[in-house]
């Protein structure tokens, strides 16, 4: 059907339906779009023939709101929206944020703080015999007792604080499709208790016959160590090939996570992004000015899922898998002719990528046979000698989406990963992506230069960023044109020390880069990191982090990183008296914080030496 699915009583009617089968709860607009998780889901469930519809932030403050668009014959889904509920509304600096861009207008207000838990509390008020499953990566990445950096404490899962009946982790397409054929048969919903890729309560362990514990809420509370150690042991469970059954105790109820979701198929991934989205926001939109998250990736097409990078700040792997999982060319290049259809399209396309652009194909053969390796990561610390660094299929895809009429140019924006690219003894991407998909600039994420920092942030050394720059500079050099890299640091993630942060300072001076814009590490649930963060140990390696709790450090770390900035002077005064870097003050062309030679300026004032003498003469 092409036509949006339902936000409304009047929509519902409109198709003839006297009842819906799935009511979808979102803390996010309605764009239907397949970059957004509400609408992937409810197309998955529309194309499998039952009925669906939206509700898009309802006022949770009034029980009445969830009755909108009535009572739902099967389930009520649930989802905070397209990113978690408190990053949505607050600030590295726990400062709420003036935009919302999944917000008509980007309004702020219009979801609650630890929106999946709130919605689905109210549904299960509503109507206590309806099954309430919840999804997205709010729910996802809260499974398990987590921390909570904005609240600044330790919480349960969220399946206990929500009261839902089942938890679907991961990106669901299976799981849904699989969940919501169980329960037309008949099946309720304290019986599926076996699909892979959900999660739910047990009273007991008693029906599991293999399994991974991990240390309980209670435990963790008593002893920050132990969440480094359930980290760990539930993320070396994440393989659909070898992972077990993973549970936790929470208060008196067990956390049952079962196993991982196979990877999608080539055909699966099609399936998914061939259904008819209408690729923008609903049109009732309109007159609050639409809604901003659209901006960014309307004309912007996902080639792939999963990310074997396993970066420790970064969830992505935990969420969508170490497996990568690809379209087909025919089914990419379709999408790229129904984008350049659009009427407000001009002829860009913003993005071919995914987590990671340039990952087409899973790192090694035998993931699809046996999965990844329990023990190694891929890329780090160094490549796998097993490393599949082909670029062939990725620079044959962008080859053909840039040749169709009325496309002027292809942009790769999603990240590259530059060791992967370097990997790759054929220097034909580096010549394709500088030749024809670099807009001026290319965004890559060395994340810092300190070695140590890097360890536990599982990124690359130093010297891999400065070769892949040296790389980038000659390649455009050679075909004429005049690119720049713009390279991505965060400050204060946990290992990294204020000497550390001093070492980027210098690194940023000598490659002449000031950050116009700087990120403060974030604890976002789910993430090794954050794990690090709460516990002060590495869960890899067992090992005590350094952790900069204190606001006024974080400030001293993220001003070195800007220590040109006139008002960052104080800050980098005392970083460097801090660590003893006295030599990088001064009027040298290597000081961090330039002060004027006292035989040429005042330092008070920067005014010519002897000027407030010659004032009072005249």
């Amino acid at each position: 059907m092409n036509d949006f699915l339902p936000i409304s009583q009047e929509d519902i009617a409109a198709r003839g339906w006297e009842q819906i089968d799935f009511l979808f709860i979102s803390g996010d607009a309605y764009v239907d779009h397949p970059s957004f998780g509400p609408a992937v889901i409810c197309r998955v469930l529309e194309a499998q023939g039952y009925k669906v519809a939206l509700l898009c932030q309802p006022d949770w403050r009034e029980l009445k709101s969830f009755e909108a668009l009535g009572k739902p014959r099967l389930a009520v889904l649930v989802s905070g929206g397209n990113l978690d509920s408190m990053l949505c509304h607050y600030t590295a600096a726990k400062k709420p944020r003036k935009k919302d861009s999944y917000t008509p207008g980007g309004e702020m207000g219009m979801r609650p703080d630890h929106a999946t838990v709130v919605y689905a509390q109210q549904s299960k008020r509503l109507w206590p015999e309806l099954p309430v499953i919840i999804g997205g990566i709010e729910a996802s990445l809260r499974r398990f007792a987590h921390f909570d950096y904005w609240e600044n404490k330790l919480l349960p899962s969220i399946l206990l604080e929500s009261k839902a009946d089942l938890l679907i982790y991961g990106m669901g397409e299976k799981q849904i499709v699989e969940i919501a054929d169980y329960l037309a048969g008949g099946a309720a919903v304290e019986d599926i208790r076996y699909v892979r890729g959900t999660a739910y309560l047990a009273d007991d362990l008693q029906e599991l016959e293999e399994y991974v514990e991990l240390p309980s809420w209670e435990a963790i509370l008593k002893d920050r160590e132990a969440f480094a150690k359930a980290y760990h042991l539930q993320s070396k469970e994440l393989d659909p090939f070898y992972g077990k059954v993973v549970v936790q105790k929470n208060r008196q109820k067990f956390v049952v996570q079962n196993q991982v979701p196979y990877p999608l198929s080539q055909e699966e991934m099609d399936m998914i992004y061939d259904l008819d989205y209408q690729r923008t926001y609903h049109p009732s939109y309109e007159k609050h000015g639409g809604v901003p998250a659209i901006e960014e990736v309307q004309f912007s097409i996902i080639s792939c899922r999963g990310c074997f990078g396993s970066c420790s700040f970064c969830a992505i792997h935990s969420h969508q898998g170490r497996i990568i999982q690809t379209r087909s060319h025919k089914s990419i290049i379709s999408e790229a002719k129904k984008i350049t259809a659009l009427p407000n399209f001009k002829g860009y396309i913003h993005d071919v990528g995914g987590p990671t652009a340039n990952f087409r194909h899973p790192a090694c053969a035998k993931q699809l046979e046996v999965g990844v390796c329990r023990d190694r990561q891929c890329l780090f610390p160094k490549p796998c000698p097993n490393l599949d660094a082909d670029h062939s299929d990725y620079v044959e895809l962008l080859q053909k989406v840039r040749a169709l009429p009325g496309i002027k140019k292809v942009f790769v924006r999603s990240g590259i990963r530059y060791d992967y690219l370097l990997a790759d003894k054929n220097e034909r991407f580096l010549d394709e992506l500088c030749r024809y998909h670099v807009s001026g600039q290319l965004k890559v994420a060395p994340e810092h230069v300190a070695e140590h920092a890097l360890a536990n942030m599982g990124k690359p050394g130093k010297e891999v960023y400065l070769k892949f720059m040296r790389a980038f500079n000659k390649k455009n050099q050679e075909i004429g044109l005049k690119q720049f890299l713009v390279p991505y640091f965060i400050s204060s993630h946990p290992g990294c020390t204020l000497r550390d942060a001093v070492e980027l300072g210098e690194f940023l001076r000598d490659i002449g880069h000031q950050p116009e814009q700087v990120q403060d590490f974030i604890p976002t649930p789910g993430s090794a990191s954050t794990a690090m963060y709460y516990s002060g140990i590495n869960p890899e390696t067992g090992k005590k982090v350094f952790v900069a709790y204190n606001p006024h450090d974080k400030a001293m770390q993220r001003a070195l990183m800007q220590y040109k900035n006139p008002k960052n002077r104080q800050l980098v005064k005392e970083a460097l008296q801090k660590t003893n870097r006295g030599d990088l003050i001064g009027d040298d062309a290597r000081c961090l914080l330039k002060i004027a030679a006292a035989h040429g300026y005042q330092k008070r004032q920067g005014k010519p030496a002897g000027s407030e003498k010659r004032g009072k003469r005249r």
